[in-house]
């Protein structure tokens, strides 16, 4: 195969590379044209998804959203129900959370931090805020397996509070499916977790302002999975709150 010769003061060009999904990469011919095809196609891509959240944005700028109600005495009572003490920055992250929920501006935030520190508990917060406010929840994860693990999370949380939550995910049968759609649809069904079974056509929600993804991949592909950026996923007029434990 090729050789490239680089001087050794450079050695920090070179790095392993890695793939979260075992892909084997496509290796081009020393003085071919094919990378710099590629580049091409992927600087255009970059700037088709560049245009559609400047537009994004700027339709989020131009709006006027709902404002949610101030913290009520359950809200209080939920918060002192975690088992476990806050620390400082969860404390100040979900100040700054409720001041962009109670903004009539609609809410687009990143949470970033590492495993363990609570990222889930400021998401359980959020959402039993919007409900206390009379809108409905939903909490978008990757994968199935993580959407079963945090309904069952949230089930024991919220279990000393009347808040009807359900889960949409491949694991559930047809007949709960249906049943869950139709809870959505009606408003009876206050918090719903699940995959990208949420954004498919037939969800429906009747009052919906808040959702929370959860995902560990900041690079991962728009298209992919079912997300667009034309799509209820990131409707000028949802309110947003993204976790992750890698920091950009």
């Amino acid at each position: 195969g090729d050789k490239l010769y680089i001087p050794v003061e450079k050695i920090d060009l070179i790095s392993k590379y890695s793939s979260n999904e075992s892909i084997v990469p496509k290796i081009n011919k020393l003085g071919s044209t094919e990378w710099e095809k590629t580049k091409l196609k992927v600087k255009k891509k970059l700037e088709d998804i560049a245009g559609k959240l400047l537009k994004l944005y700027a339709l989020r700028e131009a709006s006027t959203g709902i404002s949610f109600d101030k913290d009520v005495e359950e809200q209080a009572i939920f918060e002192s129900s975690f088992p476990y003490q806050e620390t400082k920055d969860q404390l100040r992250v979900m100040e700054e959370i409720k001041k962009d929920m109670e903004s009539k501006k609609p809410m687009d935030r990143l949470v970033c931090g590492d495993v363990g520190y609570g990222k889930t508990e400021l998401a359980f917060r959020a959402m039993f805020k919007a409900v206390m406010s009379g809108y409905q929840a939903a909490y978008l994860c990757p994968t199935t397996i993580l959407s079963d693990q945090h309904y069952r999370n949230a089930l024991v949380r919220f279990r000393d509070f009347p808040i009807h939550i359900k889960i949409l995910n491949r694991f559930v049968s047809p007949k709960e499916v249906k049943k869950t759609i139709e809870g959505l649809k009606d408003g009876s069904v206050d918090i719903v977790i699940g995959t990208h079974r949420l954004l498919s056509d037939d969800i429906v929600f009747k009052t919906i302002e808040v959702s929370k993804n959860e995902y560990f991949k900041l690079d991962f592909a728009p298209e992919k999975e079912g997300y667009t950026f034309d799509g209820w996923y990131i409707d000028e007029n949802t309110y947003k709150i993204e976790f992750t434990n890698e920091y950009i």
